[in-house]
């Protein structure tokens, strides 16, 4: 298993506090929040990954090097343009073999990463992509989800109008894809998940599946000043700072 960290945005939603610094390198509880996504990944069994860059890439590149310090093995896509979230992973497709663990990251959590991975691969070849899922206070600002009995995806709307919300089930933005996903989407375009790929596979009956987060665990989205102010309040969480302890006892 592999993983791509969507790290390209600029943050804009975060107005001076990414002038200067890349949204996910952001101080969250005295570490840069692109750090605990990698400590997340690494304790979940993932070493190997991608992080996509454009804004203010030297921050990342200076702080991680090639991820050894880290205890993982990280490669840098440097995007001169933004190819959006599923443009930045198809352009380094040739890096990933079978399936691909894709984290946003502006996206904070502690869930369980690899009862995800199990879910995926219990609908075998049914299975294209699968979605994290958690409920959403605020359906209309969310890609929202619609799931039959099975877990399949029946409907998706991205941040849909107060009169349209069908579920309050949302894309948590982590996403569990097989790489042969990749060759529906435009090679050097952008090209996005939630707006782009997503309806498509809807559109022609390919199946996608979503999985609603455990109870207990934690998810957010550090991407407006409101939630910035709040992680640090609420980060880190118990679950994965004991794990962390616990590695280091090891």
């Amino acid at each position: 298993m592999k993983a791509m960290i969507l790290a390209a945005g600029e943050g804009s939603r975060l107005g001076p506090l990414t002038s200067t610094c890349p949204k996910p390198m952001l101080p969250v509880a005295g570490k840069p929040g692109l750090e605990w996504i990698v400590a997340w990944l690494r304790i979940s069994g993932v070493t190997d990954m991608v992080i996509n860059l454009h804004h203010r890439p030297e921050a990342v590149l200076s702080h991680f090097g090639d991820g050894s310090a880290f205890g993982v093995n990280i490669r840098f896509s440097c995007e001169e343009r933004i190819l959006g979230t599923a443009g930045g992973v198809k352009r380094v497709e040739r890096f990933f073999e079978d399936t691909v663990t894709v984290v946003y990251g502006d996206v904070l959590t502690d869930f369980d990463l690899n009862a995800l991975i199990d879910f995926h691969r219990a609908n075998g070849p049914e299975s294209h992509v699968t979605l994290s899922l958690y409920q959403a206070v605020h359906p209309t600002q969310c890609g929202i989800v619609g799931l039959d009995e099975t877990g399949r995806v029946n409907r998706f709307v991205e941040k849909p109008a107060a009169d349209d919300i069908f579920s309050d089930l949302a894309n948590a933005g982590v996403l569990i894809i097989d790489r042969p996903l990749l060759g529906y989407v435009p090679a050097e375009t952008f090209y996005d998940f939630s707006n782009d790929l997503l309806p498509l596979l809807l559109e022609r009956g390919l199946p996608i599946y979503g999985q609603r987060l455990s109870e207990g665990a934690y998810l957010i989205d550090i991407g407006t000043p409101e939630t910035y102010e709040r992680v640090q309040h609420e980060w880190p969480t118990a679950r994965l700072t004991a794990a962390l302890e616990a590695e280091e006892r090891e």
